[in-house]
């Protein structure tokens, strides 16, 4: 008998979700006679499944999938949240979580600490980098297996909740016991920022959250107490995010009362999103970086920056995500993120890749096809491409729509790059360089720790440890790289390289083991100024400064009127 009036409680359950998800009275929900009677129809085959199914069946499990089932046959996009998955989301969106402030990475079975957050909890109690975590709560922190998840988990906790943790630090017999607590993290989305020369910005913008505009407008005064006159915008590999922060962010950017992005949906009310006030940064050039991983909240920023005539937007065509999704709480904690709305750019372009519901697959296919068209054929694409889909800037420029934001400038993968560079950027040399880490931490900390300055100016690769670390890439454990003088014997599916090779390319990657030796030591945004030295699209950026001075010039002469009139 409990078991009957438990699986018929699923009917109500199912009209509850409903009235959620559309966030209307249930009443206006089921209006329509197919709708009841489709309603009806997954009532019926969950409770004969339920009921009849040969073996005792999981309701929440099968609803889960049914849910999931339903939403993959709208949008490639829209996503069913679960109650563990949703308070991680929640954090992206929030920008910060109760932890105890720390980056780590695994080396072999241990999480050692990269560097401490500034004035977070972990560098109060006295938390260095290089301290390896060996116990969380009296429980061993080590083992052949461990992850990031394993150890994240066990360091977050709410704000004010304590944690104990035991560390061995390099030159100390004994290990170091600490009692922290757990405070408010901040996860910053507006990283490694420097000056490039004596007038040109950085700064890397990895999502867009609840701080991310705070944090820009920070980082801008920063850089202009520097004596920045222009700024590179970084965008690539940037998800997206929050669309206000998005239109903020653009806002400081552009003049007064300026179309940036405005929203069409069947159910929701159309909006415009216009600047509303003068920004501080409105007339300085400005480069924007974009790549294939540049979606949603991040298109927005480069379709609004290239419309406007505001921005010169270099590297590869973006993803072409333009749907508008929002969350819909379900009874249980879990949410749905449903797409309710398309954006559009100021000249009309919606930037969402062409999808037919329910097929995924044939989405990412369309999507690589596309985009190495327009990466490595870009006059082709851009031919292909039917007038409908044709639109233009502010002052005249011909954009394109029909899927992401192409770039004024494409840089295209080097195709003919060396082999051992190939490698060397995929990662190949990272197992055996976190070994010779190691190996000389405690010497290269006592050296260079409090010297970052003259590490930055100074520190080379020298020949002996170029040595060293091909030595220990060679050991199977690290890579099993092999370096060899017979040219016929070069293979990089099987990690074989020419001495050749290595030496015609030297620069290159004492550059990029530079870089992984000052993540090392001073933190992750200390390495931005060294990468960007070996990437093409940042150093091809750095030879249109006069295309983006033209627009800066240009866009502050002719001002714009561009935008949807009918708002």
């Amino acid at each position: 008998m409990k078991r009957f009036k438990k699986a018929y409680l699923l009917p109500a359950l199912l009209l509850f979700v409903l009235g959620t998800v559309l966030g209307v009275q249930l009443e206006s929900a089921l209006s329509t006679t197919d709708t009841v009677e489709q309603l009806r129809k997954l009532e019926d085959a969950f409770l004969i499944i339920n009921k009849s199914y040969v073996e005792e069946v999981d309701a929440a499990n099968l609803a889960e999938h049914a849910i999931e089932s339903m939403l993959e046959e709208l949008d490639p996009h829209s996503s069913y949240i679960s109650t563990e998955q949703i308070a991680e989301v929640q954090e992206q969106y929030r920008g910060s979580f109760g932890g105890i402030g720390i980056w780590f990475e695994i080396v072999q079975d241990t999480a050692r600490v990269v560097s401490p957050i500034e004035g977070g909890p972990s560098e109060q109690v006295g938390l260095r980098a290089g301290d390896r975590i060996i116990e969380i709560n009296d429980s061993t922190a080590t083992w052949a297996d461990l992850d990031n998840d394993d150890v994240t988990k066990r360091l977050k906790g709410p704000i004010g909740t304590t944690v104990d943790v035991t560390v061995q630090r390099l030159g100390m017999r004994r290990p170091i016991e600490v009692t922290i607590t757990r405070d408010r993290i901040p996860l910053y989305s507006v990283v490694g920022e420097y000056m490039v020369d004596e007038k040109t910005g950085y700064m890397k913008v990895t999502r867009f959250a609840q701080t991310t505009y705070r944090e820009f407008r920070e980082t801008l005064d920063t850089l202009r107490s520097h004596g920045m006159e222009r700024l590179i915008i970084d965008l690539r590999d940037n998800p997206g995010g929050i669309m206000d922060a998005a239109v903020l962010m653009v806002d400081e950017m552009i003049a007064d009362d300026k179309m940036i992005v405005y929203t069409k949906g069947r159910t929701v009310q159309d909006q415009v999103f216009r600047s509303s006030r003068p920004g501080t940064f409105e007339t300085e050039p400005v480069i924007v970086l974009v790549n294939a991983r540049s979606a949603s909240a991040s298109e927005i920023v480069a379709g609004a920056l290239q419309d406007q005539d505001r921005a010169l937007i270099v590297g590869q065509r973006t993803f072409g995500k333009g749907l508008v999704q929002n969350q819909f709480p379900l009874p249980d904690g879990s949410v749905l993120q449903m797409t309710t709305a398309r954006y559009y750019t100021p000249s009309g372009r919606l930037i969402q890749t062409p999808y037919e519901s329910g097929d995924q697959q044939s989405y990412y296919e369309q999507k690589f096809s596309d985009f190495s068209d327009a990466t490595f054929n870009p006059s082709k694409y851009k031919e292909s491409i039917p007038d409908s889909l044709k639109f233009s800037t502010a002052h005249g420029r011909t954009v394109f729509g029909g899927g992401g934001v192409l770039p004024d400038f494409i840089v295209a993968p080097d195709t003919m790059m060396a082999p051992i560079i190939q490698a060397t950027f995929s990662g190949a040399l990272d197992p055996a360089f976190r070994d010779w880490f190691q190996r000389h931490e405690q010497e290269l900390r006592s050296t260079w720790e409090e010297q970052q300055a003259t590490f930055m100016e100074t520190y080379t690769v020298n020949d002996p440890t170029m040595r060293e670390l091909w030595t220990i890439a060679s050991d199977s454990t690290n890579g099993g790289l092999v370096l060899t003088d017979e040219e016929s014997e070069a293979s990089m599916e099987d990690g074989i390289f020419t001495n050749a090779d290595l030496q015609e390319n030297r620069e290159t990657i004492e550059l990029f083991l530079k870089g992984r030796l000052a993540r090392q030591l001073y933190g992750s945004d200390s390495a931005y100024p060294l990468y960007n030295q070996i990437d093409p699209v940042f150093q091809a950026a750095l030879k249109h400064w006069q295309d983006a001075e033209d627009l800066a010039t240009h866009y502050t002469d002719a001002g714009s009127n561009l935008g949807r009139s009918d708002f």
